[in-house]
């Protein structure tokens, strides 16, 4: 499940598109120091980009059968921008979805102007597609699927959250971060937990562990991959979390391991969307990721947080 999780937030905020690809230490601290700038500028972009994550202003569950939709009371789902009734999405017990739009709404299903149509999530999209995607005005939704639980992800690109982003703070970018941890590999993979904020729970596959040193102790982190051969994915928490850094997590990428080691730049340590918007569905840092550590390196609390 959390590979479509994961998937879509790397559609949105690209966070996966620059990762560590040497084992080497930077070559000069300025280079270094120019690589992080660069990679901080294209984050907050994305995160600031019209369907980022920052433009998120709903996340609504569906129910089994009719779901009327819209901005009036008399809604079932009452959304915070678009027509008065937007139209209906009808939800059957296989988990099939099926939209009809009122008429002469001006809302569109895929770019063009239908009255209904099948709805397909974000876990059953095929290849390269994307779900379903209904727009009205500057804002849509998609329908997301967790644990077979369906729901609306709405979005506004004059959300208040993107509009009044108060920018990122950050831990002073410091190269003794960068660093070159040996991994272990396992085989077979081993089974992960790993929590949400919506209280699911789900089991991923482990490829091995990242082991490191820093001021004499030894540390851990277990990784999973969102897709087989994708980058290695750390979600992680330390001794600043819930202090400086956002609480529930910050996740992390590395490119994979080569010749037994693999590189972990917490200065590219980032919060999840949930540290900006309370409509994302972000994993948790499961405790064997719970470092006895302060890692003062990468992204810090959220000024504006919710």
């Amino acid at each position: 499940m959390w590979r479509n999780v994961l998937a879509g937030l790397i559609l949105s905020t690209g966070v996966a598109l620059v990762h560590a690809d040497t084992t080497q230490q930077p070559v000069t601290p300025d280079a270094y120091q120019q690589s992080i700038e660069q990679w901080r500028t294209a984050r907050v972009a994305r995160l600031t980009a019209p369907d980022g994550w920052l433009s998120l202003i709903g996340l609504e569950w569906l129910q089994e059968g009719a779901n009327k939709v819209g901005t009036a009371s008399d809604n079932d789902i009452i959304l915070q921008a678009g027509p008065a009734h937007l139209g209906v999405i009808t939800l059957d017990k296989s988990g099939q979805l099926h939209i009809k739009l009122e008429k002469n709404g001006g809302a569109t299903i895929d770019g063009k102007p239908v009255e209904e149509a099948t709805l397909i999530d974000d876990a059953h999209v095929t290849g390269n597609a994307s779900p379903t995607k209904v727009s009205f005005g500057e804002a849509n939704f998609y329908v997301i699927d967790r644990e077979g639980r369906k729901a609306l992800r709405v979005k506004d690109t004059e959300a208040a959250t993107r509009k009044h982003f108060l920018g990122i703070d950050y831990f002073p970018i410091d190269p003794s971060w960068h660093i070159v941890a040996d991994w272990v590999p396992f085989d077979p993979p081993h089974d992960l937990q790993i929590g949400s904020v919506i209280g699911t729970i789900d089991t991923v596959k482990v490829p091995g562990k990242a082991v490191f040193t820093r001021d004499g102790h030894t540390y851990e982190l277990l990784p999973y991959q969102e897709e087989p051969g994708g980058e290695l994915f750390f979600v992680l928490a330390d001794r600043t979390s819930g202090h400086e850094t956002y609480g529930a997590a910050r996740f992390l990428y590395a490119a994979l391991p080569q010749n037994g080691k693999v590189v972990l730049d917490f200065n590219k340590a980032y919060n999840p969307p949930c540290s900006f918007t309370p409509f994302a569905t972000c994993p948790l840092a499961p405790p064997e990721n719970r470092l006895d550590l302060r890692i003062t390196a990468g992204e810090k609390k959220y000024r504006g947080g919710h």
